[in-house]
C-alpha cells in the first residue's frame, strides 16, 4: 500500500505541475482552453468551468491541455467555430514555444523548489573528517596519516567535514599541505603533498583527473533495500544493517563494499555487519552477472541485491535564500547528468536494461517512502527532472518534438504541411510505445515476473 500511495503521489504532482504550466501560460498568452486531463482513456470524474472542462482519466501515466486551434483552418483544419483571437494555432512563434516549453520548464522550477526545501528544513547530510583507508605507499602513508584520525585544520583553516578536506586538497594544485589531526585525544600535524591520479565518476565510472592524499573517509555502507528471493536475502541480511567487512577485510565507503561484492561473483563469503549495535557474521553467496563495462568489454561481477546508502552522522540545515539558490544549482546538476545518461544509453555506452518503467518507479517510490519524508522529496525531485528533459527530447508527439517543429518554422519562414507533421506524430507515436514497452519488461525482469514461465 506504501509502495502504490507513493507511486501516486509523486506521478500525480509531476503530471499536474507540468500540464499546469502548459495551462497557465496559454491563458497568459490568450490561449483558451478546452480541456485540462490529468491522465488518460476513461474519465472517471469531471467538471466544467467558464470555458474549460476539468477531467480526471483511468490511466495515471501523463495528462494534457487541449487548446482551442490547435490547428490552423489554412492548413486543412475545420472551419473556425470559435474566437480566432484565442486560437493557439494564429498565436504568434515566440507565444506558441513559450506554451509548450513550459510544461517541462515547470517540471525544472518543481524540482529546484523540492531540492531547496528540503536543504532549508532536514538539511543535506555531511560526515565529519574522518580517515578510513589510507593507501600504501600513498602521500597519506608516507606521511604518518592513520585510519581514526580526525583532520581538523588544512594549513591553519578549520576542516568541519570531509567536503572542506576534499576542496582543500583539490585546490592545492599539488603544493604541500599541513594537516592538524586528533589522533587518540592528542593533536598532531603531518605534512604531505598531493598526487595527480586518474579517478572514476562514481556514477559512470568515466576517468578523470584529480588531486588526493590517498586516504579516504569513513563513511560507513549501510544496507538500505534488500530484493525479495536475493543471495542477501537468502543470508539474512537486513534493510538497516551496516556493513563493517568483507570476506574479513575492513570497507569504509559505500563504493569500497560495491567493489568488494562485484569481484566476487559466484563466491561464497562472509559479511560483518553490525545490527542493532551488536556485531553479526553471514554467509552470502553472489550471483555472476555480465555488464557491460566503460571500454564497452563485458566483464563477470557479482550481485547479492541489495541497495546500498551511506550511513548518515548529521545534517547540516541552510539558511532558506542560500537554499534556494542551491536548489537551482542541484537542478542544473541533475539536468546535465541526467542529458549525459541519455547520451550514454543511445551511444550504447550503458545498458538500456538500465531503463526503467512505472513498476521501477513505483518500487523506488515505495522504498524512498519508508525512509522518510525527505528522501520521497528528493526523489520527486529527481524524477521531475527526468520527465522535463525527457519531454525536452525532439521526438514526436513529445514537447521536444513540437519545439521542434517550430525551429524549422522560425528557420523557412512558415510551418510543415500538416501532412508531414501527422506523419512524423504517428512515427513518434510507435517509437514512445516500444520504449514504453521495452521499460516494463525491463521492470518485470528485475521483479523476475517471467519466472512462472520457466
Amino acid at each position: 500500500m506504501t509502495t502504490l500511495v507513493s507511486f501516486v503521489v509523486v506521478v500525480g504532482i509531476l503530471i499536474l505541475i507540468h500540464e499546469l504550466g502548459h495551462f497557465f501560460v496559454a491563458r497568459l498568452c490568450g490561449v483558451g482552453v478546452e480541456r485540462f486531463s490529468i491522465g488518460f482513456g476513461p474519465v472517471l470524474l469531471r467538471w466544467r468551468g467558464k470555458e474549460t472542462e476539468y477531467c480526471l482519466s483511468a490511466i495515471p501515466m501523463g495528462g494534457y491541455v487541449k487548446m482551442l486551434g490547435e490547428e490552423s483552418p489554412l492548413e486543412g483544419g475545420p472551419t473556425i467555430t470559435y474566437d480566432p483571437t484565442k486560437a493557439f494555432a494564429l498565436k504568434p512563434l515566440p507565444a506558441r514555444f513559450l506554451i509548450v516549453f513550459a510544461g517541462p520548464g515547470m517540471n525544472f522550477v518543481l524540482a529546484a523548489l523540492l531540492f531547496a526545501a528540503v536543504l532549508a528544513t532536514v538539511g543535506r547530510p555531511v560526515w565529519p573528517a574522518l580517515v578510513g583507508r589510507v593507501v600504501e605507499g600513498s602521500p597519506a602513508a608516507a606521511a604518518g596519516l592513520r585510519t581514526g584520525d580526525l583532520v581538523t585544520r588544512v594549513d591553519g583553516r578549520e576542516v568541519s567535514n570531509w567536503e572542506d578536506l576534499e576542496r582543500a586538497v583539490a585546490g592545492s594544485g599539488g603544493n604541500a599541505l599541513t594537516l592538524t589531526v586528533q589522533r587518540g585525544g592528542a593533536a598532531q600535524t603531518v605534512s604531505l603533498t598531493p598526487r595527480r591520479t586518474t579517478v572514476r565518476d562514481p556514477i559512470f565510472r568515466d576517468p578523470k583527473e584529480a588531486w588526493e592524499l590517498g586516504a579516504g573517509p569513513q563513511l560507513t555502507p549501510q544496507i538500505g533495500s534488500v530484493n525479495p528471493g536475493s543471495p542477501a536475502e537468502r543470508a539474512d541480511v537486513r534493510a538497516g544493517d551496516l556493513v563493517i567487512a568483507v570476506g574479513g577485510q575492513p570497507v569504509y565507503t559505500p563504493d569500497e563494499l560495491m567493489q568488494a561484492i562485484q569481484k566476487r561473483g559466484g563466491q561464497t563469503f562472509e559479511l560483518t555487519l553490525e545490527r542493532d549495535g551488536r556485531p553479526q557474521v553471514v554467509s552470502v553467496t553472489a550471483s555472476s552477472v555480465r555488464e557491460r563495462g566503460p571500454g564497452g568489454q563485458e566483464t563477470e561481477i557479482g550481485r547479492i541485491g541489495v541497495g546500498i546508502v551511506t550511513k548518515v552522522v548529521r545534517y547540516e540545515a541552510y539558511d532558506p535564500l542560500v537554499a534556494f539558490g542551491y536548489g537551482w544549482v542541484k537542478t542544473w546538476e541533475m539536468t546535465a547528468l541526467t542529458v549525459k545518461a541519455f547520451w550514454k544509453l543511445v551511444s550504447r555506452q550503458i545498458e538500456s536494461s538500465n531503463i526503467g518503467g512505472p513498476i521501477q518507479i513505483a518500487t523506488e517510490a515505495g522504498r524512498q517512502a519508508k525512509e522518510g519524508v525527505g528522501a520521497l522529496v528528493l526523489f520527486t525531485a529527481y524524477i521531475s527532472v527526468n520527465l522535463a528533459v525527457l519531454n525536452l527530447l525532439p521526438v514526436p508527439m513529445l514537447d521536444g518534438g513540437h519545439l521542434f517543429f517550430f525551429v524549422i518554422e522560425a528557420v523557412l519562414g512558415r510551418p510543415l504541411s500538416l501532412k508531414k507533421r501527422e506523419a512524423a506524430q504517428q512515427l513518434g507515436f510507435v517509437l514512445l510505445m516500444l520504449l514504453m514497452a521495452y521499460a516494463l519488461y525491463n521492470d518485470l525482469v528485475r521483479i523476475d515476473a517471467f519466472k512462472i514461465f520457466r
